[in-house]
């Protein structure tokens, strides 16, 4: 991925350790003019963006734009950013998933591509290849889903977001949260049924 940061700023003289800051302190931060803060920001949430764009749209290079798209928001509006309000993150996955669905509506998805996980050295060939194959498989399951479903199983399953937290990110109850997430579980499920054997998932 690209870097997500904004153009370099003067850097203030720092007494705490910024790495033990939360979101919303380096947000602060950023918006007075801290450099360090902005880097520190952009490694924590730049890829939690990319991989929710990722699984939703199955492109990276759509992924990436999304990602630098939705971290270009979040330096634009740090200056009125009021704490309390919602997490960063929170607001963060909402404006992704809003830009995700915006570039679904313009266009007909993508062929899907390769997924981009790093690989183990320390795995055989083939089961790398099978790792891969079961990459695949899951995000054509996932492009298969109504929309509302893919993100509510992409915050819960793939990002691990507490059902209170994709509520917060969605703008739904938690009841439609769990209730989207066990729908969008049992389509997966049906989905992926007749490959157990081919992608070396047992009976069990």
């Amino acid at each position: 991925m690209e870097d997500l940061t904004p153009p370099e700023q003067n850097v203030r003289g720092n007494t705490v350790a910024a790495d033990t800051l939360s979101d919303d302190a380096l947000l602060r931060r950023f918006a007075d003019g801290d450099a360090m803060a902005s880097r520190l920001l952009t490694d924590r949430l730049a890829p939690r963006c990319y991989s929710v764009a990722f699984r939703m749209l199955s492109n990276r290079a759509e992924a990436e734009d999304v990602a630098q798209d939705a971290m270009m928001r979040l330096w634009q509006m740090a200056p009125s950013w009021e704490p309390g309000q919602a997490k960063v993150s929170t607001w963060l996955y909402r404006v992704t998933l809003n830009l995700c669905l915006d570039r679904k509506r313009k266009k007909k998805p993508d062929a899907l591509s390769d997924v981009a996980e790093p690989e183990d050295d320390a795995a055989s060939v083939v089961d790398r290849m099978q790792d891969d194959a079961r990459k695949d498989a899951l995000q054509v399951a996932l492009s298969k889903l109504p929309d509302r479903q893919r993100e509510a199983v992409i915050l819960r399953h793939i990002e691990e977001l507490s059902n209170p937290e994709i509520a917060g990110v969605m703008g739904i109850s938690i009841e439609a949260v769990e209730s989207l997430t066990a729908r969008g579980k049992r389509a997966l499920t049906a989905i992926l049924a007749g490959r157990k054997d081919e992608l070396g998932y047992g009976d069990g």
